[in-house]
């Protein structure tokens, strides 16, 4: 059988190795520039958090350290795991030998779960601050925030360790030559694995902000009821107000969640969530727009 003379191998003597992707130089290069601008992106939003809660004694709050400890998940995806990947995507023919093909495998699962472990535990600081607010200063403190911060990290750390070293075959020599794949375990060791890293945080997050929608719309409700005899049109205006807010807050995080995390194994658009997130989580709060504002100017220093 006749070699097509458009096709191109990563060894042209062997018809066994991977094909090269027939791209145009402009859109060779394009495709690069993009990714390469979503990485700069997101590590230069992250850093604009990072700085900020680090930087002002105001914003160590419980709140803010998991906000920052998920921007510093962010910042490793944007600094290693989109680049790695963007090379991994571009070039079929994988050149960098095993042991990266295992590192670049490792680290962007391991920036998967701490992305996701930290959203789970913002969940959690929401609902307690929502649903119990007399109680949360006494129940979610600094010292109770890093230990769970550091028990995800650890957490995360050992079990993808573990999971790429005993459940997981990574190789570059696959169904062709010189690509870097993963040949997965058994059917229990990934349905495990999958409930594990989805479907568990998953539902978890999504139960808390349903939770947390509805109590937030009855505690409108509740709060707008009672002077509605005196003034009950501008309140009930005011009521749908908050509760339309609720819902907005509530749309943009688990829309964020479905888009970006549902479709897993569509790697790379997983890792468009750690640009995302810095835009939900600190964008939207009043402080992140003085700080960055102050650290841009180069007056951080003054302030």
């Amino acid at each position: 059988m006749e070699k097509h003379e458009d096709v191109q191998y990563c060894f042209q003597d062997r018809n066994s190795s991977c094909r090269k992707a027939l791209l145009s130089t402009s859109i060779y290069i394009t495709l690069y520039i993009i990714f390469s601008l979503i990485s700069a992106v997101t590590v230069f939003l992250n850093l604009l958090v990072i700085i900020s809660i680090f930087h002002f004694k105001e914003l160590h709050t419980t709140t803010n350290l998991l906000i920052l400890s998920l921007a510093v998940s962010d910042l490793l995806v944007g600094l290693i795991v989109i680049p790695v990947m963007t090379v991994a995507i571009m070039e079929p023919c994988w050149g960098f030998g095993e042991y990266f093909c295992v590192f670049q495998i490792y680290i962007s699962s391991l920036c998967n779960s701490l992305s996701l472990g930290n959203l789970v535990l913002i969940s959690i600081d929401r609902y307690v601050a929502v649903c119990d607010p007399l109680l949360y200063h006494s129940k979610i403190t600094i010292t109770r925030i890093m230990c769970c911060i550091s028990i995800t990290w650890c957490y995360c750390i050992i079990y993808r360790a573990a999971n790429i070293t005993y459940f997981v075959n990574v190789q570059v020599t696959s169904w062709c030559l010189k690509e870097c794949t993963t040949v997965e375990g058994s059917i229990w060791v990934n349905f495990t694995d999958l409930v594990i890293t989805i479907v568990v945080p998953c539902s978890v997050i999504i139960t808390l902000y349903m939770k947390i929608f509805v109590v937030a719309r009855s505690q409108a409700r509740k709060v707008f009821s009672k002077e509605a005899a005196s003034v009950s049109g501008v309140k009930t205006v005011q009521a749908n107000k908050s509760e339309r807010k609720a819902a907005k807050t509530l749309a943009i995080v688990v829309f964020n969640y479905l888009i970006f995390w549902i479709p897993y194994f569509i790697s790379f658009l997983t890792f468009l969530n750690s640009l995302i997130n810095p835009i939900i989580y600190a964008f939207l709060y009043p402080w992140f727009k003085v700080t960055a504002k102050l650290i841009l100017t180069l007056k951080i220093r003054h302030s």
